[in-house]
């Protein structure tokens, strides 16, 4: 009777097994997979607005003057930023994987992800913005 109280499972620890319960890694998980998709929906959408200057370069000039207004500048800010972060974190899911001390220091990969894409993007963002509000 006494064995199966040693081997019960106590109800206090963290489950086993995964990096992604929650913490800095489920997150970084969930952010990879939803720039995946923006990124793949931006490029449904800029092979089938380029494929038009095959079909009619007059409707491509009309499509490609459409996306000369701030709505869209301001879009192509949240593009490069899901881009810049799939990319870098990109590059620590592959540090993770292969790297043998990848997933123990997996949480300091992603603040420095965090990190040079703070650094990154707000150059780009205040000079792209200058652009599109007419700087």
């Amino acid at each position: 009777m006494a064995s199966t109280a040693v081997n019960a499972p106590s109800r206090s620890r963290k489950p086993q097994g995964t990096l992604y319960r929650g913490n800095e890694g489920m997150w970084s998980w969930v952010l990879h997979r939803i720039t995946g998709v923006v990124l793949f929906f931006f490029l449904l959408v800029h092979v089938l607005d380029t494929g038009l200057v095959r079909i009619s370069p007059e409707a491509y000039d009309v499509v490609i003057e459409t996306y000369k207004n701030p709505v869209v500048g301001l879009a192509e800010v949240g593009l490069v930023g899901a881009f810049l972060f799939h990319a870098l974190n990109g590059l620590r899911v592959i540090l993770v994987d292969f790297w043998r001390s990848g997933p123990r220091f997996h949480k300091q990969m992603l603040y420095g992800v965090i990190g040079l894409w703070v650094i990154l993007m707000v150059p780009f963002t205040v000079r792209h913005l200058g652009f599109v509000f007419g700087e």
